[in-house]
């Protein structure tokens, strides 16, 4: 088995797409008005708007802009370049500016506009290089 998407559900699909289009350099896939992706080599984060929850049981299955618990985390190759490169956009949805967490990845973290968490890093240390090699 292997996970090859999270999706978030969002009140706008479009403002969400561009966002992430925006800080991750990918252009992503509109499917329809309330379904697109931004595909990546190891993984997928897709969109879907709040009318898709009628598809998986009813509109109480999920609520936009209310996660709390999850961090959708990117991979790359230099977290303290994109900061810099992005630092005036990202600076009203910043949680955290790159910072070197004890586990041995570099990260940047902020919100997207529905507030979910969203973690760029870059691993620094032997082991955490290592552990993602490949992967980035």
């Amino acid at each position: 088995m292997n996970l090859v998407s999270i999706r978030v559900i969002t009140e706008n699909v479009s403002k969400l797409l561009e966002f992430y289009e925006r800080i991750t350099q990918v252009k992503g896939m509109r499917y329809t008005e309330d379904f697109a992706e931004l595909q990546t080599a190891s993984g997928t984060l897709a969109i879907g708007s709040t009318r898709t929850l009628q598809l998986f049981g009813g509109s109480e299955v999920a609520k936009a802009a209310e996660n709390h618990t999850a961090i959708i985390e990117f991979i790359t190759t230099d977290v303290d370049k994109i900061y810099w490169e992005q630092s005036a956009f990202l600076a009203p949805y910043l949680v955290q500016e790159p910072k070197t967490m004890p586990w041995g990845n570099r990260s940047l973290l902020f919100r997207d506009p529905d507030g979910n968490l969203v973690n760029f890093f870059t691993p620094v240390s032997t082991d955490a290089i290592k552990k993602f090699e490949g992967k980035v």
